[in-house]
């Protein structure tokens, strides 16, 4: 792929099961994808399509029974998927930062945001404790917190959501890592201080050159923030590309389906479009496309074959159809 040439992250061909009383349900099936410096790939899909897994597998914070059980995850130059926990541990804050939905489950409510930062600092970067504390001021001072020089020694109730976010975002920047996974960072928070967060994080990441993959089910945010998007179904990827082709024509029967069930800003209509059934089990998808039996156009072969990604417009598509193919 040429999007991998330089990549920060690349993914390839992951495969994630948890084995279980029924079988095995591959939770993620032959996902590649990768992420440049700077860039921000936007994961979308339903709940349950593998947006949250591709990033858990990435961060190395998988459940027991879950494994990763084929394919391969480099950081850089270096293969991260085959190491241990405690190998895992020095990776993750240092060269990998999380940034998750709920921020109150990312911040100690017994211990000051100044301490929680000065100790992600010195931990991953070895500075004193006064240049720990300075630059977790001008970490505070770049993510938009007010008077932060005060604000570094209150706790994380003293914040509201939009502000303790902020400070997550500053957790996540602290020892300057390469990749940040976002999962679904403002759905928490109210419309304007999404819009808040959402500029904050494309602003850094542009400036510092991290790399950023957004999981999100809100196509809004992803207009505003991505640079390409990722759609997944069903533990698979079924189209990639550019966010202006992907929102303004898409080419995946699911990705026209998400777009199509988005109402128009001030359209009045009687009923919202939908995708008529649902996704399948993660232990019973069906032979070929998963999408098969939900898609109005499957054919014969969509039930038969499975697609792999191939050229559509100026990304990819896993479809027979709007790949050239035959349904």
């Amino acid at each position: 792929m040429a999007e991998a040439e330089n990549a920060v992250l690349e993914v390839r061909n992951l495969k994630v099961e948890f084995p279980g009383r029924r079988g095995i349900a591959t939770a993620l099936s032959d996902v590649s994808l990768s992420i440049r410096p700077g860039e921000i790939l936007g994961v979308v899909g339903e709940s349950g399509a593998g947006k949250s897994m591709t990033g858990l597998a990435v961060l190395g914070l998988l459940e027991r029974p879950g494994r990763i059980a084929g394919g391969e995850i480099w950081l850089a130059d270096r293969r991260i998927d085959q190491l241990n926990d405690r190998e895992m541990e020095k990776i993750r804050g240092r060269e990998i930062g999380a940034i998750f939905q709920d921020p109150l489950t990312s911040l100690n409510p017994l211990f000051t945001v100044g301490a929680q930062l000065t100790e992600t600092i010195r931990l991953h970067l070895g500075m004193n404790k006064a240049e720990a504390t300075a630059r977790a001021i001008s970490l505070l001072k770049d993510v938009g917190i007010p008077s932060p020089e005060e604000r570094i020694n209150q706790y994380p109730h003293q914040f509201s959501g939009g502000m303790r976010q902020r400070v997550v975002i500053a957790l996540a920047l602290a020892a300057s890592p390469k990749l940040i996974i976002a999962d679904e960072p403002t759905t928490a928070l109210d419309v304007s201080i999404q819009a808040q967060i959402t500029s904050l994080l494309r602003k850094l990441c542009k400036e510092k050159q991290t790399a950023v993959m957004l999981v999100t089910h809100d196509m809004g945010v992803i207009a505003e923030t991505a640079d390409r998007i990722a759609v997944m179904y069903a533990g698979r990827l079924v189209e990639i590309g550019l966010v202006e082709q992907v929102l303004h024509a898409p080419q995946h029967p699911y990705t026209r389906g998400l777009m199509a069930s988005i109402p128009a800003l001030g359209a009045r209509v009687e009923r919202l479009n939908q995708i008529d059934g649902s996704m399948p089990r993660l232990d019973a998808i069906p032979e070929g496309c998963a999408f098969g039996p939900r898609c109005k156009q499957a054919g014969p072969r969509c039930r038969r074959e499975r697609p792999n990604l191939l050229p559509a417009g100026s990304g990819a598509s896993a479809c027979w159809i709007n790949a050239g193919g035959t349904a």
